[in-house]
């Protein structure tokens, strides 16, 4: 299958070397700035803080006496962030490079790789506040963050071809880009903010529905899915965690530690989806595997939600029942039953659930599997060479769908040639 497509105009001349000199020189200072921060994240995150307000990733004392008790030092843990950070930054630093290297004659390629690298890096970096907000740490730092605070939207509204769609899209990517030069100087509180931000998103999740549906090709269209899936997979996985915290209510106490640790990681680390899948859109690396993706991540997500709920009412029930009868408190035996019992379940339940997305969401897919899951019976049974010849051009015809069809056979096997021409003509 031909995943080429009409892409963004390529850069050339002095054009080309103004626009790769740019990148590589917001590069560097990106990741000089990183750099230069780990020393005082580290020393942060070392510092046990006894204030209000700890950063979101600073102890509390009682979080610092829960990890002592599990046989883990402060210093241990600041170590550990610190690497998780670095492999954090590295992860998108990487998947630019690579869009960079491959495609940096195409403007939107760069803008692309410009802001993956940039929203990887700010996201983790941290500038002690100067008293005069002058020092050229500070400046750059800050001209960063606007930066990636402009590229978000813009980013919505221009992929996945670099052109403007619809054209209102336009006015509001210059206005966008105004407001976040100036937004310093505006007398904005942080909720009047969040909301304007929140709105230009909006609007360009708006507008890649209506590009999606319109005028997409199918190869942008499989970009999109790319993207789609990424952001869609990162705030599944953020909501589960998120989730655990609000069941289970003892994962917020600092003695469970142990396991926020973990969740922490996963949420952080869950956003290296992100630049995964808009490098192989950018890339046009395998297109097409995301309809395998997302059909396998459908069904095995709805399948683990439905065993965990199974499982989870079958204990507490059994529990239950056992206790009324025995008197007794909860028993190993019963968990053990209901592990089994979800164990003999997996196949049948996994079955009808795939059957169900298939029939929702992948419905051609499913009547060609059916159409030869038929044919397959028929082999076996039907003896009359006449009857499997046809029946064999007719699953062709119903699964493919081809503009002419010829069936050939050998000579010692019946007819020379058996053929069935189509009128329709091909379709694109």
């Amino acid at each position: 299958m031909n995943t080429e497509n009409a892409s963004t105009p390529a850069l050339r001349g002095p054009w080309l070397v103004i626009a790769r000199a740019v990148w590589i020189t917001i590069a560097v200072v990106t990741l000089v700035l990183f750099v230069a921060s780990i020393p005082l994240v580290f020393n942060e995150l070392r510092t046990v803080s006894f204030g209000e307000g700890p950063s979101i990733w600073q102890l509390r004392p009682d979080e610092a006496r829960a990890l002592e008790q599990l046989g883990l030092s402060v210093g241990f843990y600041a170590i550990y962030w610190i690497v998780i950070q670095i492999i954090f930054v590295l992860g998108f630093a990487v998947v630019a490079g690579v869009i960079f290297w491959r495609k940096s004659d195409d403007w939107l390629a760069l803008f692309v790789s410009l802001f993956l690298l940039m929203f990887g890096a700010n996201t983790v970096t941290a500038v002690p506040v100067p008293p005069t907000n002058l020092t050229a740490w500070y400046l750059a730092y800050k001209i960063i963050q606007d930066l990636v605070f402009i590229s978000v939207p813009l980013f919505f509204l221009l992929f996945p071809d670099g052109q403007f769609v619809p054209r209102w899209t336009r006015p509001l990517a210059v206005g966008w880009t105004v407001f976040g030069l100036i937004k310093r100087w505006l007398p904005l509180s942080a909720p009047p903010g969040d909301l304007i931000l929140l709105g230009s998103l909006s609007l360009g999740a708006l507008a890649q529905i209506h590009r999606y549906r319109r005028v997409s090709s199918a190869v942008q269209r499989q970009q999109t899915k790319w993207v789609v899936f990424g952001f869609a997979l990162t705030l599944v996985v953020f909501t589960s965690v998120q989730l655990l915290f609000v069941i289970f209510p003892w994962l917020r106490q600092p003695g469970a530690m142990l396991y926020r640790l973990p969740a922490l990681t996963v949420i952080l680390l869950s956003l290296l989806v992100l630049p995964l899948t808009i490098g192989i859109a950018i890339l046009r690396h395998r297109l097409w595997d995301i309809d395998v993706i997302i059909r396998r991540t459908l069904i095995y997500g709805v399948l683990t939600t439905a065993l965990g709920v199974m499982y989870f009412g079958t204990v507490v029930l059994l529990q239950a029942a056992f206790r009324a009868v025995s008197g007794q408190g909860q028993s190993e035996v019963v968990t053990v039953i209901s592990t089994l019992a979800i164990a003999a379940l997996f196949a049948p339940v996994r079955r009808r659930v795939q059957d169900a997305i298939d029939r929702r969401f992948y419905r051609k897919k499913y009547d060609a599997a059916k159409t030869l899951a038929a044919f397959a019976a028929t082999c076996r049974d039907e003896t009359d060479l006449d009857k499997l010849t046809a029946s064999l051009l007719a699953v062709v015809q119903e699964t493919m769908q081809p503009a002419h069809l010829s069936l050939w056979l050998r000579k010692d096997f019946g007819a020379p040639k058996r053929a069935m021409p189509l009128e329709d003509k091909a379709k694109p």
